[in-house]
């Protein structure tokens, strides 16, 4: 089948070819038949021009231009070039005494009158060679871009399924870390055999399903996160009990606005894991607004200089899948004092449309 269309292919090629110069000759035939009415003449003139025509033409297109001016090899080029100049003019003079020696019998006044003229005879021949040459340098730089713009895809989907990869590979790191911190603090609900244990329970049930179906989407509703984020702070308010202070402020939340999913979390996550208890509290402030498409979150919980907020997995993973999915879209400022560990995100959410 391949060998057959092949064969097809060549077959149309040649008769495309054998079309175009059996209209060269038809433009021969009535360029140098201006103003003569020697029609056998003028045939046999416009014969005797079509192998040097078509022997310069392709030695141009086939050999000269792509393997010297596309390759960028200019002194070879114009070397080159200049060697089939030079030969073809003088075929193009052989030309013009063929003309007068053997159609006119060496009578200068039988020649047709454009066929005396070696410029107008030599302008008729690489005129077809440029516009042969013009073409062919059309359809090369056309295939050049083609193949470039082939190539930059295979370079954008390869980029593409390393970015996919890199993300999943980061997903897999947050949910059990997420979920061995979770299950510990049900275990010590079960070991109390506290009555908090089934609600307990329920909001672990609705935090795995957002896990288990929703985390998988490139996108979710910020509303979506924000009553998972509320189920997770339930959890933990159960396991801190009375040594825990936390605020959650929302304010102008669109509907419509989409993040990444557990995009958040993690950064509430480690608030909880690595603040500390001072006075006998854990005190936890969070903020979060919309102004247009951009989210402004702020998250701030105490801290001591004796033992230093470490960012752990969930932080590190954070930042990557910032850098990963919003490149140059995002302003992440992290502080720590004596104190206190701060952390402001301000997210260009138009990407995630």
């Amino acid at each position: 089948m391949l060998k057959k269309r092949f064969i097809l292919k060549k077959i149309s090629q040649l008769l495309l070819h054998i079309l175009f110069w059996c209209g060269v000759l038809l433009f021969y035939t009535y360029f140098f038949g201006f103003d003569s009415i020697d029609f056998n003449y003028i045939l046999s003139f416009s014969l005797f021009l079509m192998p040097i025509t078509i022997a310069t033409t392709y030695v141009f297109i086939y050999k000269i231009i792509p393997d010297y001016l596309i390759k960028k090899r200019y002194f070879l080029f114009g070397l080159y070039s200049l060697y089939t100049l030079i030969i073809s003019a003088y075929l193009i003079v052989v030309s013009v005494f063929y003309g007068l020696i053997y159609l006119s019998n060496f009578k200068y006044a039988d020649m047709a009158p454009i066929s005396r003229n070696l410029l107008l005879v030599a302008i008729a021949v690489y005129l077809v060679v440029i516009v042969v040459s013009g073409f062919k340098l059309l359809k090369l730089n056309l295939k050049h871009v083609e193949q470039t713009n082939k190539l930059e895809n295979k370079i954008l989907e390869t980029q593409l399924k390393l970015k996919e990869q890199q993300l999943d590979y980061l997903k897999m790191q947050i949910h059990p870390h997420f979920l061995f911190n979770t299950l510990n603090t049900m275990y010590g609900f079960a070991l109390k055999k506290a009555d908090q244990a089934p609600e307990m329970i329920l909001k672990l049930s609705n935090l795995l399903d957002y896990l288990l179906y929703k985390v998988d989407k490139p996108f979710v509703l910020l509303t979506d996160d924000i009553d998972h984020i509320e189920d997770y702070i339930e959890l933990e308010k159960m396991r801190f009990n009375e040594t825990l202070s936390i605020s959650f402020l929302t304010k102008n939340i669109s509907k419509d606005i989409k993040i990444a999913p557990m995009l958040l979390l993690p950064f509430i996550e480690n608030s909880f894991k690595h603040g500390a208890i001072k006075n006998g509290m854990l005190t936890i402030k969070i903020t979060l607004t919309c102004k247009d498409k951009m989210l402004l979150f702020d998250i701030e919980n105490t801290s001591t200089q004796s033992e230093p907020h470490k960012n752990g997995i969930g932080l590190e993973n954070i930042q990557k899948r910032l850098d990963l999915l919003y490149k140059d879209n995002y302003i992440l400022d992290i502080t720590k004092n004596t104190n206190f560990f701060k952390v402001n995100l301000v997210l260009n959410t138009n990407t995630s449309d």
